[in-house]
């Protein structure tokens, strides 16, 4: 359903092939090319769905990159570094990854900290899809 539209753009609901085609597209595919991607973050006991956290490959990083983003209401709880540690083992274990990066905004204090107190170091503020952003790597030896 539309629901406004301007000059250049049409904005509508979402319907369920949206998520279907983000899906197939996105963590799938890269389920499917590199072995890892984003995986949903689900409280245990109750399966509630808090956020997301994984490794994604892109084309303009060196290595793969640790993403993580939740739900508001479970910030500051842990819940990320708990996440971000286990993939960080995952991809050393499993995926046998020397190094990973991380991409962050120069003025996001909860990401930039996570990052840091995950043992990450900063290297230097990039140009990323259009936005100056803080840098990081971890060796993971």
């Amino acid at each position: 359903m539309i629901v406004s539209q301007t000059e250049r753009l049409i904005i509508r609901l979402f319907e369920l092939t949206d998520a279907m085609d983000y899906m197939r597209t996105g963590p799938m595919a890269s389920y499917e090319k590199f072995g890892f991607g984003l995986y949903v973050l689900e409280l245990q006991g109750c399966h509630t769905p808090i956020g997301m956290c994984g490794l994604l490959k892109r084309d303009n990083l060196e290595y793969a990159d640790l993403g993580f983003a939740l739900l508001p209401q479970f910030y500051r709880k842990g819940y990320a570094k708990e996440a971000s540690l286990a993939v960080l083992t995952e991809a050393r274990d499993n995926y046998k990854l020397s190094k990973v990066s991380a991409v962050t905004a120069l003025f996001n204090t909860g990401s930039n900290h996570l990052l840091t107190s995950l043992s990450f170091s900063y290297k230097e503020k990039i140009e990323f899809y259009q936005q100056e952003t803080n840098y990081y790597e971890i060796a993971l030896n």
